[in-house]
């Protein structure tokens, strides 16, 4: 994505506004010059941010503002190490709040609508900047948070709820568990605001056709904001994001080397205004491209886009000298008809050799020659896509576990 002018003097202003706080960002930026950055190339010199800086950061190390100017904390949701703590200015939180009523037009809401928030609340991001966004607009929010399925769906009858949002995960249980008491007439959803986890064309034609609502991914991280900062459209061609708020690259994961549009790789994102605790060329480790803009979208909106998440780089197994993404088995599956949304792999090792086995929910288990040719046709579609030889396992619907939260895929027990 070519970098404008005024991309560049927000860029030069971050830097001299970090340089000022002589914090994290201060020190590793130490030695440049905020105004010898004058073209892209000059910046695409600076180095990146990893998520082990900002924990290496804790508690305020991110802080850019005086600490009586930061209203709000939020950190990331991982369980495990250090968190890392992101300090929000007032700006920041009435940023974020617009970012999320620019997504909710986006994907067609009115002051009308009555908003359905399961993602949770607390520090984790999710569920406030889900509410934030519906205050704005002026839609009715019910910030139920995750978990009761019972109340939940009491609410979405009783509240006649027309927007869920929530994670992919739980968005499919609820859907399942409306099907199973028959309650889907009573249910008045015409929209579904999904995000925090990838998820691939069988998911989503499940959760839509079983609760009957139009689907929307929703893109954000703790570390930027939140979510809110990119959703598709109604023409489903990528997700629109908000290019004067944020700068995106796509780089080469393994060498840093910027690609070039619509090539897959790993996003870097440098917030342009944020105040509390802006990014410099931070690493996602999130894959998409830069949707080439010699490709408009037909919404004519002049915001541009990424693709889908097709997975994190972190997320990658290796298994007999092969990479082996969650996204690849998605794509996979919506190549088999009998196939599905749900599924697990579990790696392990036995008689000095991995062993991939591959779990796959399907209708046809109850009659053994269907499910033995399943079986085989899942074997031989992963052999085909990504030449790795698998043990394929046909389970009943309903029989993988189910997560109010984001399911895990992969199992890797060798270690």
């Amino acid at each position: 994505m070519k970098m404008s002018d005024q991309t560049l003097e927000q860029i030069r202003t971050q830097l001299k506004r970090v340089n000022r706080a002589g914090g994290f960002y201060a020190k590793k930026l130490a030695g440049v010059d905020p105004d010898d950055i004058r073209s892209q190339e000059d910046f695409q010199r600076l180095p990146f941010s990893e998520k082990s800086d900002l924990r290496d950061a804790y508690p305020l190390g991110l802080a850019a503002v005086p600490e009586e100017e930061i209203v709000r904390i939020h950190s990331s949701s991982g369980t495990t190490g250090v968190p890392v703590i992101i300090p929000y200015t007032k700006k920041d939180v009435d940023d974020w709040a617009l970012l999320f009523h620019r997504c909710y037009e986006i994907a067609g809401l009115t002051k009308k609508d009555r908003i359905h928030i399961t993602p949770g609340y607390g520090l984790w991001t999710a569920g406030i900047g889900f509410q934030l966004g519906a205050e704005r607009l002026g839609a009715m929010a019910l910030p139920m948070g995750p978990g009761n399925t019972d109340k939940q769906i009491q609410f979405m009858k009783d509240m006649r709820s027309t927007v869920l949002c929530a994670t992919s995960s739980y968005a499919l249980l609820l859907a399942e568990e409306i099907e199973k008491r028959g309650c889907k007439s009573e249910i008045c959803l015409r929209k579904g605001i999904i995000g925090s986890e990838r998820w691939g064309e069988k998911m989503r034609h499940r959760i839509a056709g079983e609760l009957g609502v139009e689907l929307y991914d929703i893109y954000g991280l703790t570390e930027v904001y939140g979510p809110g900062i990119a959703i598709n459209c109604e023409y489903n061609t990528g997700m629109h994001y908000f290019d004067d708020y944020l700068y995106f690259e796509i780089i080469n994961s393994k060498t840093g080397e910027n690609l070039e549009d619509g090539e897959l790789g790993e996003l870097v994102i440098t917030t342009l205004q944020k105040e509390g605790a802006p990014l410099i060329r931070y690493r996602t480790h999130d894959l998409t491209r830069i949707i080439p803009d010699d490709t408009p979208c037909p919404c004519g909106r002049r915001y541009p886009r990424i693709d889908v998440i097709l997975g994190r780089t972190d997320d990658m197994v290796k298994v007999k000298g092969v990479n082996i993404f969650p996204g690849q088995i998605d794509d996979i599956l919506k190549t088999i008809p009998d196939a599905s949304s749900e599924y697990q792999v579990f790696i392990d090792h036995e008689h000095g050799k991995d062993r991939i086995t591959v779990f796959v929910e399907t209708a046809v288990v109850d009659a053994e020659e269907q499910k033995q040719h399943f079986e085989k046709t899942l074997k031989d579609a992963i052999k085909s896509a990504i030449n790795i030889t698998v043990v394929p396992k046909a389970v009943a619907l309903g029989e993988l576990p189910r997560s109010e939260k984001k399911s895990t895929r992969i199992f890797d027990y060798r270690y």
